[in-house]
């Protein structure tokens, strides 16, 4: 069995009325807990918080800043996007960056993107929201700006949306940095994964709706020439509780304000462990976890102690 990995989804903002340095601390108490069993950490590409039931006010830290802020800290970790919302930067920036990251954390990066869809984040920021297909249009013409950049000099692009003109990104990324696309649109966005992505990922949702994505995405890699194997496949969960017996699992879980009563994972390590397995048997090489008693540690704790082991290869 190929071993599988996990990666935390880093909080973008707190639900406990924590505010400045003490929600990095919460951040960092997590990550050092997770230090030599995860293999990666993820932050997402938001300005205020996404979730509806929190005040806008509440604290919500910028990804990129942040995602290199941590990156520094913990060496022990691979960072990713998830995702960036391709229109909140020009990609030829977005290249630059990415670019400089990789360098910067010895090839510890994956450059996650995707189309964006927080409508009153993009006009209280001063974006255009153009409507769906547009943004995926936007997406496409963007991954090949940053892939043109992180092999050719210079590199030149014209497209509908936005355009490069002998542009210069040295130094290229090394390792090259691979590209993760996140979404889940079967005529549009999985087009475009199958034509560019590296890895992609998906947030969330059903074992079964899962593999139904996965045939979409496998026809279109049968129609635009790509090795569908040859694409990496996250998945992510919002609420995990694991806890040694599955009713204390179930209040962890339910206390969350992350908590679906669908889809959320809650159980002993036994439990946990079988229904990821689920995923695996599908082909998810990479998992990309949040924690529901954050910031408390037990579940993460428990999860690394008891459910990754039996994900490694033997």
């Amino acid at each position: 069995m190929a071993t599988i990995q996990f990666g935390w989804r880093v909080p973008d903002f707190p639900v406990d009325g924590t505010r400045g340095r003490a929600f990095v601390d919460q951040i960092a108490g997590t990550l050092d807990v997770l230090r030599g069993q995860f293999a990666s950490a993820w932050v997402a590409d938001h300005f205020v918080p996404w979730a509806t039931f929190l005040d806008p006010t509440t604290d919500t830290y910028e990804c990129f800043s942040t995602l290199c802020y941590l990156a520094g800290l913990f060496q022990e970790f691979t960072f990713g996007n998830i995702v960036l919302s391709q229109s909140y930067r020009n990609p030829a920036l977005v290249a630059k960056m990415g670019a400089t990251l990789q360098v910067l954390t010895g090839g510890r990066y994956v450059l996650g993107i995707g189309a964006g869809w927080k409508r009153d984040e993009y006009l209280a920021y001063g974006y255009d929201f153009p409507v769906p297909a547009t943004r995926i249009h936007q997406l496409e013409e963007a991954v090949q700006i940053i892939r043109l950049m992180w092999t050719q000099t210079p590199a030149t692009f014209h497209g509908r949306y936005y355009h490069i003109e002998g542009a210069v990104c040295e130094p290229k990324p090394q390792p090259m940095a691979p590209i993760l696309i996140g979404g889940g649109g079967r005529q549009l966005t999985l087009k475009v994964v199958a034509q560019y992505a590296d890895w992609w990922n998906f947030p969330g949702g059903t074992v079964e709706h899962y593999s139904e994505l996965l045939d979409t995405l496998r026809g279109h890699c049968e129609t635009v020439g790509r090795d569908y194997n040859s694409i990496v496949k996250t998945w992510g969960n919002e609420c995990v509780a694991v806890a040694p017996t599955n009713g204390a699992a179930q209040r962890i879980a339910q206390a969350s304000p992350f908590y679906d009563a669908r889809t959320s994972i809650a159980g002993t390590p036994d439990e946990v462990a079988a229904y990821l397995r689920r995923f695996t048997d599908l082909g998810v090489q990479h998992f990309i976890l949040r924690f529901a008693d954050f910031p408390k540690t037990d579940s993460a704790r428990l999860f690394a102690q008891e459910v990754l082991p039996r994900f490694r290869a033997g």
